[in-house]
C-alpha cells in the first residue's frame, strides 16, 4: 500500500442521519439516483457486490458507484449516507477496485474527494483480488480513479464519479 490510505477507523463520526434515498437492486441497497451503469453492475451479480461493501466495513451499506472495466475489473464506491460536514455531499466514502482477471496484476485505485485542499488516498501494488480500500470523508461528489496492467500493457486507466454530482 502506498499514499495516506485510511482505514475505516480513521473516519470521522457521522453527524447526520442516512440522507440518502435508496433502491433495492436484487436485495442491495443503491443510492436512488446512482447511474443506470450502477445499478446493471449491482445487478449482474449481487453477492459479489455485497462482498465489496463488507470490504469497507460496517455502515458502508449504500452503493453510490459501480463500473466493470470489461473482463478486467469492477470498481465499487460505497457509503453510509451519514453527513460528516455542513454539505449534503459530506458523505463518507469507500473505493474498493476488484481484480476479476484471477491473476495478480499491478493496479490501484485513488480515491479524490471534491475539496482542492484534502489530500487523496490510494492503494497501488500488485494484487489478486483487490486493492483498497480506501476511504475519504467527504468524499460524495468526488472520483475513484481505477489503474491496471497486464504485463506491461495498461489495461485500465480510468475514472469513476461518485455520487450524483454535476
Amino acid at each position: 500500500m502506498t499514499g495516506p490510505a485510511a482505514s475505516a477507523a480513521d473516519q470521522a463520526e457521522p453527524k447526520g442521519n442516512t440522507s440518502i434515498a435508496t433502491v433495492d437492486v436484487k436485495g442491495v441497497h443503491v443510492a436512488e439516483q446512482a447511474s443506470d451503469e450502477t445499478r446493471q453492475v449491482i445487478a449482474s451479480d449481487p453477492k459479489v457486490a455485497a462482498a465489496a461493501a463488507n470490504v469497507c466495513g460496517s455502515g458502508y451499506t449504500i452503493s453510490v458507484s459501480a463500473v466493470r472495466y470489461s473482463t478486467h475489473g469492477t470498481t465499487y464506491a460505497w457509503t453510509n449516507g451519514k453527513t460528516t460536514g455542513d454539505s449534503y455531499n459530506d458523505k463518507p466514502i469507500c473505493a474498493v477496485f476488484f481484480n476479476d482477471t484471477g491473476v495478480a496484476r499491478s493496479m490501484g485505485i485513488r480515491l479524490k474527494d471534491n475539496y482542492t485542499s484534502t489530500p487523496d488516498v490510494e492503494d497501488f501494488g500488485t494484487y489478486s483480488s483487490y486493492a483498497g480500500p480506501v476511504y475519504q470523508n467527504k468524499g460524495y461528489c468526488g472520483q475513484a480513479y481505477s489503474y491496471m496492467k497486464a504485463g506491461s500493457t495498461v489495461v485500465v486507466d480510468n475514472y469513476l464519479h461518485i455520487g450524483a454530482c454535476n
